[in-house]
């Protein structure tokens, strides 16, 4: 189930997400998770940052580092796959109204988004997937994906969503044994959140070996104005 408080990271400076890649060098690091992420939202006075308790910024930072090393986990089997499919949350669209003309298909119950804002967050990721060779499906929720993929035949997932919502997601890929990688929000509700797009780019094109990646798997402080 999603979090039971609201979380805004976009706020959080680039140097939080840049030292957190720093810690998680440390092989042993998925051990001790739980108390680096007390430790972490402490020392980076993320209560005051973003408004919330130190306990709900624990569990995000914490869930935050369990994204990093499922991803590390999967990066290699991701890399050798061809045929992708990205998910993005519905939630992250400009507009919640008739103003989105996304067309919804009801047989896999998914939004196609049809590119009416320019400025829109799941618009400008809808893009840059897509110039990957991507198929797009905005989702109004995880149970969606099941259906998705029992109905195509994907080699390879991105996965955008609210950290606790990924690692959900990723349980059931890990179970259907498709390689996959996942991109957290920053900013969570039930509308207007948004996600890095630079990290989500390099997520993306991690095919392209030649690229250098040099905070490949956290979520950056960057959302679509970046």
């Amino acid at each position: 189930m999603a979090y039971d408080f609201d979380f805004d990271l976009t706020k959080v400076s680039r140097s939080f997400f840049q030292k957190l890649a720093a810690l998680l060098d440390d092989k042993e690091i998925h051990r001790k998770m739980g108390d680096l992420a007390e430790d972490i939202s402490e020392k980076f006075r993320l209560e005051e940052v973003t408004g919330i308790p130190v306990s709900n910024t624990a569990k995000v930072v914490n869930d935050l580092i369990d994204i990093h090393v499922r991803n590390l986990a999967q990066k290699e089997s991701f890399e050798e796959t061809e045929n992708r499919a990205l998910f993005l949350p519905h939630c992250a669209r400009k507009h919640m109204d008739d103003k989105c003309q996304a067309d919804f298909n009801k047989e896999l119950s998914s939004y196609s988004c049809k590119k009416c804002s320019s400025d829109c967050l799941v618009n400008r990721a809808t893009e840059i997937a897509e110039e990957e060779g991507y198929d797009v499906y905005v989702l109004p929720g995880g149970s969606c994906i099941p259906r998705i993929i029992q109905k195509k035949d994907y080699e390879g997932i991105v996965g955008v969503a609210c950290p606790n919502e990924i690692e959900m997601g990723e349980d059931y890929l890990d179970e259907s044994g498709i390689p996959h990688q996942a991109v957290p929000l920053l900013k969570n509700g039930c509308s207007g959140t948004k996600f890095n797009l630079d990290t989500f780019k390099e997520v993306i094109e991690s095919s392209d070996s030649d690229k250098e990646k040099s905070n490949y798997y956290l979520p950056g402080s960057t959302t679509a104005e970046s």
